[in-house]
């Protein structure tokens, strides 16, 4: 199966144009495919049903969620229905299977206090505090995914504007507005970045010590720490995108304004968000009303 899996990455990467990050979730989701096969003696040819409900009944017992389980069941129906339009395969056996219901999980968010003390948890008397705030205050102000933020050129901010242009999900650019406190850590990292002649040739918004770029997973791990710090729990960069959209619907932000902002597809991924402020309503109903 390998040699199938490796011409259908090269196929997503270089005739879909599909992003590095997309491809590399393709390949470990049918790497896991492949590798249950192989345990099982199973041809990729003799794939059918049963198998490929064996194959997420594996993943549901090794703690894999509902989510997690729909995607890698939507990467291998998409590389099996390539195989069938290729004619190597003479049926799809995964579109036979449907994928679990997703888990309605609300999105984890900080109130406004712990936005506050984790703007204020970096020591700002080191670069590397001050480039840490402007990440935060960038997060909190504009919503943008971890990849997003980590990726950001120099020459796609706009300071002065109080402006940033995004390429999102599906190489798609949008625009967002930064806030007034964002700018000003901006301002600030930009500054310092200057005085320490940290300036990256390939226009890299946020650079380490030594002027390399920071890596998606350094920025996590700087964020994590500052939001361990800020409110006892162990959340991600992605707790201030949720914080984001949560805190304009609770101030009356129009949906398909934060749907545009946040780059969702479709407004159905964003009411998500009303339902967080829904649930706040009625916790504050049943603590203060006394028939509640």
């Amino acid at each position: 199966m390998n040699a199938e899996i490796a011409d259908f990455i090269d196929h997503l990467s270089k005739e879909r144009r599909l992003s590095e990050h997309t491809c590399l979730a393709y390949r470990t989701d049918l790497e896991q495919f492949e590798t249950f096969c192989q345990e099982r003696d199973r041809d990729l040819f003799e794939v059918d049903k049963a198998d490929v409900r064996a194959f997420l009944g594996s993943l549901h017992t090794q703690g894999f969620s509902r989510t997690s389980i729909a995607r890698k069941l939507s990467s291998l129906r998409t590389f099996l229905s390539c195989l069938c339009v290729d004619g190597r395969l003479p049926k799809n056996a995964a579109l036979q299977v449907s994928p679990p219901k997703p888990e309605k999980r609300l999105p984890e968010h900080l109130d406004v206090d712990e936005v506050r003390r984790t703007m204020e948890a970096p020591d700002e008397k080191s670069f590397v505090g001050v480039r840490d705030r402007a990440i935060l205050e960038l997060f909190y102000s504009s919503g943008l995914r971890l990849r997003e933020l980590a990726g950001l050129r120099h020459d796609r901010v706009d300071v002065a504007a109080g402006t940033v242009r995004v390429t999102g999900k599906g190489a798609k650019d949008r625009i967002v507005p930064v806030g007034r406190s964002a700018k000003a850590a901006l301002d600030a990292y930009l500054l310092c970045r200057n005085r320490l002649q940290l300036d990256r040739t390939d226009g890299s918004l946020f650079v380490t010590r030594q002027g390399k770029p920071l890596s998606p997973s350094g920025v996590q791990s700087r964020v994590t720490k500052y939001l361990g710090e800020a409110t006892g729990r162990k959340m991600g960069p992605h707790a201030l995108r949720h914080s984001f959209a949560t805190h304009l619907l609770d101030e009356g932000a129009d949906l398909n304004a934060v749907k545009e902002m946040l780059g969702h597809a479709s407004l159905s991924t964003t009411q998500i968000y009303t339902h967080v402020s829904v649930e706040r309503l009625k916790e504050a109903y049943r603590k203060a009303h006394p028939r509640a």
